[in-house]
């Protein structure tokens, strides 16, 4: 049985659409910034409520080359849900703001851990620093915090959590910005990126909280439940946004997601509608500093959203966007929003959608089991670019060899063999299963059953092994499994 225990809600969780006298529709709002992490009030008290489901992917019946596919698992009911209110602050590079997380945990515990991830290696060698005040649980007082890393921010819960319990959290926080950056952290004149900005919390339903010591890669090390996110965006004049969710003026949602991200500047934009199948709406941002065509990333990016969702199964997610900035060499996924630098068009733009499947919609602990998103985008990347012989070809580095399920920390020591190790290897270890065809149709079921979950490397060769039956002596043979 559920018991609620006493909380005070700060913000709203919302659907519909924004009154009248809100923000325009480039994020600019007035009014006063949220309270710093020295503020001491407490929550302001709001209503919350559900946010519109997800159209889930249904069976298909079996094919000559393909079993039945179920149906889409649905995303838990009991999800976290967040509200926070984000103020952009380019003269003083920082972003400020408040988060409260309404949460059921699936198994008793007795704290509540949050990652801080702008303060791993990576980002704090850049400037990056994340900032957390108190924190208030249920009352306008704040209570003790634990810090045992940088990354790492642990409540402890006097009275403890039963499995299915609600409890709110309610926290102030102030990110000091990087400069030009090549990451998901960024600040270049008045470009931003935004990702892995604020206090997140990190619990794997089934197993409890993920505390793994962060990394120094550039790959994310996160991991996530999927949770809704109603969130505010305040920027100077002339400055535009580009995020995950859907947009209602300065205002933001997005269902059943692992994670937001955000990119602002003065974008040149192109608009589509991509069919996978529902309707996605597609937006595409250049930065005005880059010489780069937007129409071009939003053909690609709508023919790849189209493909994927032939292959892998719907896409359930109503908007994609897309923002190229300066100082990124490469590409950085985020549920439903994907940061670019220029020069990106080709195969790094089907990469990055191909995320949408691995590691959005279907998760994994990227800190463990990188190679479950990564592998997999590859494989989806080369499919679509018709590239898979030339992947297959690659030479793998003898450290990564047959390594290709090693955790983040194993490639902290080996960074320049993780590409072709974990990328690279992860594709060639599904080709090695013969049947390209059959791969993508294990994939479907793979997609269908882990929707949003956090899936482990069983759960990916039980679904290959729908169609292939020794597909856990082919993945072991890599080291996958």
């Amino acid at each position: 049985m559920r018991r609620l225990l006493p909380i005070l809600a700060a913000g709203a969780l919302w659907v519909g659409a924004c009154s009248g006298d809100g923000p325009g529709p480039t994020g600019r709002a007035d009014g006063p910034s949220p309270a710093g992490p020295s503020g001491s009030a407490g929550p302001p008290v709001t209503t919350t409520t559900t946010l519109s489901p997800l159209p889930l992917g249904p069976a298909q019946p079996a094919t000559d080359s393909c079993p039945a596919v179920p149906g889409q698992t649905a995303p838990d009911p009991d999800r976290p849900r967040y509200t926070m209110s984000v103020r952009v602050l380019p003269g003083e590079a920082a972003v400020e703001g408040r988060l409260t997380v309404r949460f059921r945990p699936d198994l008793a515990t007795d704290r509540l851990v949050f990652r801080l991830w702008p303060n791993g290696p990576r980002p704090a060698a850049a400037g990056a620093h994340l900032e957390v005040g108190p924190v208030f649980l249920g009352a306008p007082v704040p209570v003790p915090t634990d810090r045992p890393d940088p990354t790492t921010l642990v409540v402890p819960l006097e009275s403890g959590l039963g499995a299915g319990d609600l409890i709110e959290a309610t926290m102030p926080w102030r990110l000091s910005l990087p400069g030009n950056s090549d990451d998901r952290l960024a600040h270049s004149g008045d470009a931003i990126r935004l990702g892995s900005f604020f206090p997140v919390l990190a619990w794997e339903p089934g197993v409890g909280w993920a505390t793994d010591p962060p990394t120094a890669g550039l790959a994310e090390t996160s991991m996530a439940p999927v949770a809704d996110f109603a969130y505010s965006v305040t920027v100077p004049d002339g400055l535009d946004v580009l995020a995950s969710g859907v947009r209602e003026g300065s205002r933001w949602r997005a269902a059943a997601t692992r994670d937001i991200a955000i990119s602002i500047g003065r974008f040149r934009t192109a608009e589509a509608e991509a069919r996978a199948p529902g309707p996605v709406a597609v937006t595409v941002g250049v930065h005005e500093s880059l010489d780069e065509d937007p129409e071009a990333y939003l053909t690609k990016v709508v023919d790849a959203l189209e493909d994927f969702a032939r292959r892998f199964g719907p896409h359930p997610y109503p908007t994609y966007t897309l923002a190229l900035t300066p100082g990124l060499s490469g590409g950085v996924e985020y549920p439903g929003h994907v940061m670019q630098g220029p020069g990106t068009l080709a195969r790094t733009t089907s990469h990055e959608v191909a995320h949408q499947w691995f590691y959005s919609l279907v998760g994994n602990h990227q800190g463990r089991d990188p190679w479950l998103d990564e592998g997999l985008a590859t494989w989806a990347e080369a499919r679509f670019e018709n590239s898979l012989d030339r992947i297959v070809d690659r030479s793998v580095p003898s450290v990564g060899r047959d390594q290709v399920g090693r955790p983040m920390a194993f490639w902290d020591d080996h960074p320049a063999a993780y590409y072709r190790s974990v990328y690279v290897q992860g594709a060639q270890a599904l080709a090695a299963l013969g049947d390209a065809d059959g791969v993508d149709c294990a994939l479907r079921h793979y997609v269908a059953t882990q929707a949003f979950a956090v899936a482990r490397p069983e759960h990916l060769r039980s679904a290959l092994e729908v169609r292939f039956a020794d597909a856990g002596a082919t993945l072991a043979a890599f080291g996958a499994v």
